[in-house]
Parts: C-alpha cells; structure tokens; sequence
C-alpha cells in the first residue's frame, strides 16, 4: 500500500526539452511543452504534454500523455477548436486595416472588443463602448490596451516611464541600435516616439509578444505574434524571415535583445527560447563573430537567480529594479523590500551598465560595478552581497552574507528567519512547522484545530469559507494548498485531467 502523504510531498513536475528539437501536438499556443512527473528520489514518472504559454485550465485546457495514441477524430477536433481561438484576423489583415484606419478622418476604438474600427463597422458595435482616437493614441497602443491580467496565463505588467527610459538611454549609450523587444511594448512606444521627436540618433525596433492586439498598431516589419515560451512564431516562416533580416547587423548597427517574461514562467523553457534566439543572431553575423553572443536584458524577480544562471551561465544580475505601473507591489519606494523584487539580467558587463545616482545607485570601484546604496562592500565576501536592496550582514559561521532578518541557527547549521522550523542534517523538517515543538509533526499537532480556528475566526467544526475546514472533493489532496500555488500549471493539470476513457 502506498502512503498517499510521502508520495503527495515528494511529488514534482519536470520540463523536458528534447535534443532532437521535436514539438509537441500543438494547443492554441502553438506547440505543447513536454513535461514528466517526478517522484521521490527524482524517480521517473510518466511523461505528458500541456500548454507552454498557460498554467490555467480555463485559458488552454490541452493535456495528453506522451505514450497515447490520438485518433484521427481527436487531432480534427483539436484543429477546429485551436482555429476557433485563433485571432478575429490574421497578421497580414490587421496591417491592411491598420493602413485604412490612419487614412479615415473618425479613428474608432470598441472598449469592448478592444479593436480599432473600418468606418462601416460601427454599427456592429452598436451596443459597445465607442471612443475616438487621434494619432497619438495610436502610437501608444498600451495606454489604450486594456491589459491582461490572469495570472496563470499571460498577465501584463507594463513599464513604468522610469525604467522604460532608463533601459533605453543605457542600451543607447552602449550604442546599440537595434532593440530586440520581447514581451515589452512600452520599451518600443517609446522608442518610437523618440525616433519621431528627434534630437537622438534613430534606433530600430521589433516587438515580438503573443498580445495579438498589437498587430492593429504596428507594420510587419514591426511586430511579430510569438510566443517565448515555445519559441513559436504563430505567422510562420514570414515572420522568421522578419526576425533574421532584424537581426542583421548591417553597418554596424548593433542589436540588442530587452525581455520581460511572465514572473510565473518557466524559466528552462524560456532560457531556451531566447538560446534559438541568440543561434539565429550568430547564422546573421560574418564569421569573424561567430564566437560573440547576441546581447541580452533579461528583467526576472531577483530569487530566480539561480535557475536563470543554471540555464545561461553567462548572465549577471544588476542591482536595478525595475518597476511597473499596473503591478500593486512592484513598485520603486514600497516598504521592506525597497519596492519591486525584479531585475536585470544581462551578458553586458555590469560596468558598463550606468545606474542613476539620483534613483539610488553608487559605483563600487572594489567590484567595479553599480550598486544599490544600500548595498555594502563586503571585505570579507569580496563582493557587493545584497540581492533584495537591504543591506546585509555578514555571518562568520556560515561564511556567508545574509538578510539582516536572519539569524543563524546552531540546529540547522545554517541563517533562517528565527521562527524558521528546524531541519536535520538530511534536510527533512525535524519538528512542528504549526507550533515549533520538536515532539511531533504538523498533521499531530495538538494546537492546530486551535490555531486554525484563530486565524479564520470563525467556529471549531464550522464549515466556511474562511476557516479551511473544507470538505474534501473526490481525488483532491489534503495538505498541499500552500504548495500547490508555486508549482507549475502542468502539475496542477496532472490532478486535474485524468487521461480519457478508452471504450
């Protein structure tokens, strides 16, 4: 018999990237990624594929395991349901529309439908939300964009101005100019407007992001549907056509390439998206660079730090935070954090990268490099250590610098936050994670009906929506409610989707 709680624990999912370059049967976000479920002692599970682009079922409810035979019926159903979620008009439709909508005298918007309108088309919209727009609007298709915000798929946080300007004066002093913009449309607003004021040396831009609604504003030379976690061009071989003649460094224009994933994304995935990236940019160059690699921006919360320089080791981690306008939290100046956790990762030597002293940034000439203020020298780490914009300090046991919040713990042999629950030299938890105690476990405690009850306040034994004393749904786990939210989409789509029924 197999104990339901070690196996729920040690449970985890995988991504698999196969080295022959095969894709996965394709949802509506173009190819699936192939995915495996691990067991304790990472031993191998059964393999399936879903979604790359959406950890909500109700987005993209694609899941098939790798060994099952599809029907013929089955892949024709798939085909007429990925057409039915397919975009109203193709790339190539929205240009022509483009060009007619900037030649009519009333430029409309439907709010509802998030479209601009053919003059003979308003009528449809009867019932919807009408605005007229004029030229500026139109070159700034985020301010009159209505962002996405499910998280599970494909949220939108947008630029704040500071870091919009911010990265474009740094790649421009760096004297790039090309911008490769992968999932940053406010970076190429921006530089397209700067182009139209003059003053500064024209640069070129390309948006790739899987928003289709930003092929009504742009030309072909200036946006490609793409989806980053699949590497998957939705227009096919026109728009990899598109990305190579951008790509090439024609009279020493230099090309850069500004990435702002999804904070929920896979971050293998993505690492090798923007590889094949970086391998079409090197087939562009002479031979004389086949050594070099495309330059790269990467903004990712600063804690995936070690994942993303697991997968691209060339990468370094500036002190700059980035900030959003739409984000409640990552924001320049909130409490404890110093604002927003998100950083710049980048293969640009970091002393190259000018931060502004006015924003809170100071050269350290030990590292040679910019640092938050806050972030102090460390003589005996030989390193600026901090990662969060606190300063940190120095633990002479651990070796090490760390958060000032922690403490070092002679139990663990390691800094944690003090109400951290102790672990053995094996690394298992060795007491209570409810109460503290070294007696017994969480599922023993005697306090946790107790603490449970304070916590909602509502009535020991009564079921609401608050006091999580839930009833149990038929194959549901218990336990894991806290765990579950940080793992992948694929692994919750495993308990969810049980392989159908073969008659």
């Amino acid at each position: 018999m197999v104990d339901e709680d070690k196996t729920d624990e040690s449970f985890g999912i995988e991504v698999i990237l196969p080295d022959d370059g095969k894709k996965g049967p394709p949802c509506p976000h173009g190819p699936t990624l192939l995915f495996e479920k691990v067991g304790g002692g990472n031993k191998a599970g059964r393999r399936f594929y879903a979604c790359s682009a959406c950890r909500d079922r109700k987005e993209c409810n694609f899941f098939q395991w790798e060994d099952d035979k599809v029907t013929e019926a089955r892949c024709l159903a798939r085909e007429v349901e990925n057409r039915s979620k397919a975009p109203p008009f193709s790339q190539q439709q929205y240009r022509v529309r483009f060009r007619k909508i900037a030649a009519q005298d009333d430029k409309l918007f439907c709010k509802d439908c998030q479209l601009l309108l053919l003059t003979d088309e308003h009528l449809a919209h009867g019932a919807h939300k009408i605005i007229r727009v004029n030229v500026s609007q139109l070159r700034r298709p985020t301010a009159l964009l209505r962002p996405l915000e499910n998280k599970k798929s494909n949220a939108q946080y947008l630029f704040t101005d500071r870091s919009s300007h911010f990265l474009l004066d740094a790649v421009a002093a760096l004297g790039y100019r090309k911008v490769l913009c992968v999932g940053t449309p406010r970076l190429q607003e921006l530089i397209k407007m700067r182009n139209l004021e003059g003053g500064h040396e024209a640069m070129e831009s390309l948006l790739l992001d899987i928003d289709f609604r930003y092929a009504q504003f742009y030309s072909k030379d200036e946006f490609c549907l793409y989806n980053m976690f699949n590497h998957h061009f939705f227009d096919g071989e026109a728009s990899n056509q598109v990305l190579e003649a951008f790509l090439t460094e024609a009279e020493g224009q230099k090309v850069v390439m500004v990435a702002d994933p999804p904070f929920g994304g896979l971050v293998k995935p993505l690492a090798s998206s923007f590889s094949q990236i970086t391998q079409t940019w090197k087939r562009m160059q002479s031979p004389d660079r086949a050594s070099a690699d495309l330059s790269m921006i990467w903004t990712f919360p600063y804690f995936f730090e070690p994942r993303i320089l697991e997968c691209l080791p060339s990468l370094v981690m500036l002190d700059y935070q980035v900030d959003y306008d739409n984000h409640p939290m990552y924001k320049q100046g909130k409490s404890g954090r110093k604002g927003t956790p998100v950083r710049l990762f980048t293969n640009i030597p970091p002393r190259d990268v000018v931060l502004p002293k006015d924003d809170g940034y100071k050269l350290c000439s030990k590292c040679d490099r910019y640092v938050c203020a806050l972030n102090k020298h460390c003589a005996k780490c030989n390193v600026c250590p901090s990662k969060d914009g606190r300063e940190w300090k120095h633990c002479s046991a651990c070796e090490k610098c760390v958060k000032p919040s922690w403490r070092h713990c002679q139990t663990c042999g390691r800094c944690a936050l003090p109400d951290h629950p102790c672990t053995t030299e094996s690394g298992v938890a060795a007491g209570c994670f409810n109460c503290g105690s070294l007696d017994h476990k969480r599922r023993g405690c005697p306090e946790k009906d107790g603490r449970r009850f304070k916590m909602s306040g509502g009535k020991p034994g009564k079921k609401n929506k608050n006091n999580g004393n839930k009833k149990k749904k038929p194959g549901q786990q218990v336990g894991l409610k806290h765990k579950a939210s940080h793992r992948s989409g694929a692994a919750r789509r495993t308990r969810k989707a049980a392989p159908p029924k073969r008659k």
